[in-house]
């Protein structure tokens, strides 16, 4: 009996001993916008995205540009509407109005086809940061012995990390894990 009740305590003690480590877990923050900001990839990236940003709302522009020329013609035209003429001009404004619908139908295709073009563009330049980046935040954790690693910057959507205090912050080891210099990061690091 006696070798019995001190099994149970031996057990009981070995199951309180892992609650009591599990709950010793290490926990850091990092600020990923900072980190995207010193990458310069994510820079070469960012400037593609708005050259090509740029490039597609010049050319839907052109096309608003064209639609508006042909919808004053078209108000022109209404003008000069009389009952000696009703039949003509009707069918001409009628013509008018079929091909501004068009040019407004292609307008509107332009503009949507021009944001899957865009978020197609980002998603295939920005998944190889991002992967890097994840990789980085997991060899650091590793190497650092962190359990958990929340990002603090305030653009993440799923951040639900409303205050810290305490923990480390291990935003300047990611960013050496991805070979940018401190005096880059700096550079980088807008002031507020």
């Amino acid at each position: 009996m006696r070798k019995l009740i001190n099994v149970f305590f031996v057990a009981a003690g070995l199951v309180f001993t892992a609650n009591v480590a599990s709950a010793q877990q290490k926990i850091a923050h990092i600020d990923s916008e900072s980190i995207f900001a010193s990458m310069p990839e994510a820079k070469t990236a960012t400037a593609t995205l708005d050259a090509l940003k740029k490039q597609k709302q010049t050319e839907i522009e052109k096309m608003q540009g064209e639609y508006g020329t042909k919808y004053d013609a078209a108000v022109a035209k209404n003008k000069t509407l009389s009952e000696a003429n009703k039949e003509v001009v009707g069918k001409e404004l009628q013509a008018m109005t079929v091909e501004l619908e068009d040019m407004k139908k292609r307008i509107d295709e332009a503009t949507q086809k021009a944001q899957q073009d865009l978020g197609a563009k980002q998603g295939e330049l920005l998944a190889p940061l991002n992967t890097k980046f994840i990789t980085a935040v997991k060899a650091v954790a590793k190497e650092k012995g962190y359990a958990y690693i929340f990002d603090i910057a305030q653009q993440s959507g799923a951040n639900n990390l409303l205050a810290w205090d305490g923990g480390d912050d291990v935003t300047a080891a990611v960013k050496s894990k991805l070979g940018i210099s401190a005096t880059a990061a700096a550079a980088a690091t807008p002031k507020k």
